[in-house]
């Protein structure tokens, strides 16, 4: 009878084990799920120039936005330059003065080589019958075909009627909170002293602005790299971390003294 009693500890103690196991992987899965829901924010490099080869840096930036905020509305231009929503779905708000020459895309980052790229390096060149006027540009994604969000806001910059050497070019690391999938990509620009909307370029306009295969750079990790994320704010990922580590050495610590009587 006593030996039967101590045969059944270690399984007592392994089904405790399991059941730890269990609940540490939900906790973890609720803390992969908290991350997804992180804020979308973008890291971006201006030039302005003849095109790629031949243009002058103009401003980086750090964009952070809330993810899929967008109430299908525009607003005005803000102080800090942030706009909300395209007019993709109204072109009669166009200024038939003005309009794209080109637009195209470049992508770059893959370091896990899924296909998938964590860089766009955006060129657009905008025209106008007039000689000289002052812009600034919105540029937007959707994914898979969700609605528009921005994600990159051009500075002030002049163009010169049908000039060819106005390019405006943003090259953008998509940080975090872009998930993997298609995008599709829109650019909308204004008059930098009215912010009246002038024209855009959308995916309906060019191949070069639709399905693009994308994601963030937490994404695009190479599958050999581990990555392990710390909430500086208490609890998270650390938490569950040590959680882990706790219950393994309890478990090993019972499963010992239990061999040794």
């Amino acid at each position: 009878m006593k030996t039967a009693k101590l045969d059944r500890k270690p399984a007592i103690a392994l089904t405790i084990a399991a059941a730890l196991l269990i609940a540490i992987s939900a906790t973890s899965a609720a803390a992969v799920v908290a991350d997804d829901s992180d804020k979308r924010i973008t890291h971006s490099t201006h030039f302005k120039g003849d095109g790629r080869d031949n243009s002058v840096m103009v401003k980086e930036s750090r964009d952070e936005h809330e993810t899929r905020v967008s109430n299908g509305e525009r607003r005005e231009k803000t102080k800090s330059g942030a706009q909300s929503k395209a007019a993709f779905n109204d072109p009669t708000l166009s200024n038939t003065d003005f309009w794209f020459y080109l637009a195209d895309v470049e992508l770059y980052g893959d370091s896990d080589r899924d296909g998938y790229y964590s860089g766009i390096d955006l060129l657009f060149d905008v025209d106008t019958y007039y000689s000289v006027v002052d812009i600034y540009a919105v540029a937007y994604l959707s994914y898979e075909g969700g609605p528009w969000e921005e994600y990159a806001v051009t500075e002030d910059f002049t163009i010169f009627g049908s000039s060819g050497t106005d390019d405006y070019v943003i090259v953008t690391d998509l940080v975090s909170g872009y998930p993997r999938g298609d995008y599709d990509v829109l650019i909308e620009v204004f008059d930098a002293d009215t912010s009246e909307f002038l024209a855009y370029f959308g995916p309906e306009d060019t191949s070069e602005l639709a399905f693009l295969p994308l994601e963030d750079m937490d994404r695009d990790a190479p599958a050999t790299e581990t990555r392990i994320t710390v909430n500086s704010g208490g609890g998270g990922a650390s938490d569950v971390f040590l959680l882990m580590l706790l219950g393994i050495s309890t478990v090993a610590f019972g499963l010992r003294r239990l061999r040794n009587r």
